[in-house]
């Protein structure tokens, strides 16, 4: 997969050479661009943003730099057409649902939007050449857009085949079934007067699989209940 990110901040992005990212991209499973913003701006000051229209408080990113960046990462006559994801706080929420669906596409770009926003017009126009979406990942704000595309690219670069060394790993996560995934224990068997709980190590499976569903069944409904399905 190649995800392109158009940022003021394309060092931010630096990170993603540690960890299981970094060995996909190293090993060319996966493959993570940052374009700098300013770099297609043509004024002393490289700016990227002016007053809204219609008045209001803070600033708004201009179209024209954004229009030539999308230009230069958006293939001219694709095969399929580019999702472009732009984080806002107006958006679909993200979920490990949507992950996984753009797990299996071949080219994601995110656009981190900074200030009070962009300008409509680009989301209008990158329609036209791509499939864009805005995507939230929570009821709250940030200052720009490279945190919340930092967690997407997180959560939809492990689901790349290859990325993560045990698949089966994936499968037992919290939201692959719709609900929390349950406690885990290791060694050792007592640790400062806290037990693992004997089913665990008992040795009986289907006891173990069914005191772990029901420990999910239970921590969704103290946590989560707005993920069960209504009764």
């Amino acid at each position: 997969m190649r995800i392109d990110v158009v940022t003021i901040f394309p060092e931010f992005f630096d990170v993603l050479d540690i960890s299981l990212l970094g060995k996909a991209r190293r090993t060319g499973i996966l493959e993570v661009v940052p374009h700098n913003l300013r770099d297609f701006t043509h004024d002393r000051h490289r700016t990227v943003d002016d007053t809204p229209y219609g008045g209001g408080a803070g600033m708004v990113m201009k179209p024209e730099p954004w229009g030539e960046a999308l230009d230069e990462v958006l293939p001219e006559h694709p095969d399929a057409r580019p999702v472009v994801i732009f984080p806002s706080p107006a958006g679909t929420v993200f979920t490990q649902a949507m992950a996984r669906e753009l797990a299996g596409r071949d080219h994601l770009v995110f656009g981190c939007g900074r200030y009070e926003g962009i300008d409509q017009r680009v989301f209008d126009h990158a329609a036209t050449r791509a499939e864009v979406r805005l995507v939230s990942i929570g009821d709250y704000v940030l200052n720009g857009g490279e945190v919340a595309v930092m967690a997407m690219i997180e959560a939809i670069g492990r689901l790349i085949p290859g990325v993560v060394g045990n698949p089966e790993s994936l499968v037992e996560e919290s939201h692959e079934d719709g609900l929390l995934e349950y406690p885990s224990y290791t060694k050792p068997a007592s640790w400062r007067g806290l037990d693992v709980p004997p089913v665990l190590m008992s040795g009986n499976h289907k006891a173990v699989d069914a005191w772990r569903r029901e420990q999910q069944l239970e921590r969704t409904r103290r946590v989560r209940p707005d993920l069960l399905p209504p009764e």
